[in-house]
């Protein structure tokens, strides 16, 4: 993200190119840039922290997983079924299994059970997901904050007596270099922010949707196979 709007940003008027002149414009104002730095540094956190999350904890395959799940039980060997939820620490597992041990219960207790498990494991899916989007807009204000005052702070040396022309040209496009880096940084890393967030939601809306349909699946297999004559 950074490369890109540093190769694309204008060169201060002394003829330095894009590197010396983001480095005088740091040089000159750091504290935007340093805020917009903190930022993005909690959003490659935030994720890489989600993504690793939703790859690890949810590589399961619901419907192989499920078929698994009902030939035990249709067989009787409810004891396997659990035994088979226990194979690792997966939330989709740890779903099923909170229908399993309530399979000699009725449809009350077995909704009841599922619905807790899942009810735990909604708020982890979509946890810090949001947070990017405010973060993006926290970056761009962030950046426009620093471009304002860049701004200010150029207009002010400019207008100070005692510059000649050719001193007034260079204070003038450092400073116009420096606010428009600012605004380059935000935006840079709000954009980031909105991507990440559309494929991290996206995938924590599926995950979602996938819970609640196993959930359902292991719903009915329970309660039609507690009936007289079910399967």
């Amino acid at each position: 993200m950074f490369v890109v709007l540093l190769n694309g940003a204008p060169a201060a008027a002394s003829g330095g190119g894009a590197g010396s002149a983001l480095m005088e414009a740091f040089k000159e104002n750091p504290w935007f840039l340093l805020l917009n730095l903190g930022v993005s540094a909690i959003v490659l956190a935030f994720v890489i922290e989600r993504a690793a999350f939703q790859l690890s904890k949810y590589r399961v395959n619901s419907k192989e997983f499920f078929a698994q799940i009902k030939k035990l039980v249709t067989a009787g060997n409810i004891d396997r079924a659990i035994k088979l939820c226990d194979a690792g620490d997966y939330p989709t597992l740890q779903l099923v299994k909170a229908g399993l041990t309530h399979a000699n219960k009725g449809p009350d207790e077995i909704d009841a059970a599922m619905s807790e498990k899942l009810g735990e494991l909604k708020p982890a899916v979509e946890k810090r997901v949001g947070s990017l989007w405010s973060l993006a807009n926290i970056a761009t204000l962030i950046g426009l904050l620093g471009t304002v005052f860049g701004l200010i702070h150029t207009f002010g040396a400019v207008a100070a007596p005692g510059l000649s022309a050719a001193d007034k040209q260079r204070v003038l496009a450092n400073g116009i270099a420096e606010a428009m880096y600012n605004t380059a940084f935000g935006l840079g890393i709000a954009v980031t922010c909105m991507i990440a967030h559309l494929i991290l939601h996206q995938r924590a809306k599926n995950i979602l949707h996938d819970l609640d349909a196993t959930m359902e699946r292991v719903f009915n297999l329970l309660t039609i196979q507690a009936r007289p004559g079910g399967y």
